[in-house]
């Protein structure tokens, strides 16, 4: 009866495929959100006197830093959140 050897025959061939690269695994493309209009959450930094003018007028302020930031990249002028001058 013939056993196989412990070792591969040919040391070469066992080295190298020891110290074969590792193909790590693409990370899949990221989509879109799945409908216009939905909100996603993130953390931003933003100034403390930025935050004091959006909050001034109380609730809704990230709704108000929203609409300043779209109207910023459609081109319009933004209009300031204060309507007591």
């Amino acid at each position: 009866m013939a056993n196989p050897p412990r070792r591969p025959t040919n040391p070469m061939t066992a080295a190298e495929a020891a110290f074969k690269p590792v193909k790590k695994p693409v990370a899949p493309p990221r989509e879109p959100a799945a409908a216009p209009g939905v909100r996603e959450l993130v953390s931003i930094r933003i100034d403390r006197t930025v935050l004091d003018h959006f909050q001034a007028d109380g609730p809704g302020w990230q709704d108000r830093i929203n609409d300043a930031l779209r109207q910023a990249i459609e081109g319009k002028p933004v209009a300031s959140g204060s309507d007591d001058d």
